[in-house]
């Protein structure tokens, strides 16, 4: 049969494993085994950031000036991103402050329309009522014909 899961597959027979073990005795030597090289990998990882460091520090006869320049190079870019990263957030509000400035001043233009088309309703409005008085007034001041 063959166990699904895990990633890595072996062939199992129903109750032993080739070469005499059993199931659990080759889950605990893989296991085991698994446990073995994480902790090597870890070793080998935290030697090779120690040896970063030092060749940025003192770069030894071995190691070409270029190498440790192009470490610190990437440090300056590093730093370089993160205040380029700062300053667009900053950016970013204050263009978000301008839209919302922009937005405040079109509505603010839109009221005044609003004010002045409804001004100009209210005078054709008074020239009519004046206009139509006038009439009234007129008709009054005319002597009748009886």
């Amino acid at each position: 049969a063959w166990p699904r899961g895990g990633g890595v597959v072996f062939p199992l027979t129903r109750s032993r494993v080739a070469g005499g073990g059993s199931r659990e005795a080759l889950a605990a030597m893989l296991s085991r085994l698994l446990k073995e090289h994480q902790a090597r990998q870890s070793e080998r990882r935290e030697l090779q950031e120690r040896r970063k460091g030092r060749e940025v520090r003192t770069p030894d006869p071995n190691n070409p000036p270029r190498v440790a320049q192009a470490y610190v190079n990437q440090r300056k870019l590093d730093q370089e991103v993160k205040t380029l990263q700062v300053q667009a957030a900053q950016f970013a509000r204050q263009t978000g402050h301008w839209i919302a400035m922009v937005e405040n001043f079109n509505q603010a233009l839109k009221e005044i329309g609003d004010v002045e088309n409804w001004a100009r309703s209210i005078e054709l409005d008074m020239r009519t009522i004046a206009t139509a008085l006038e009439y009234v007034y007129k008709g009054q001041l005319q002597p009748s014909c009886s």
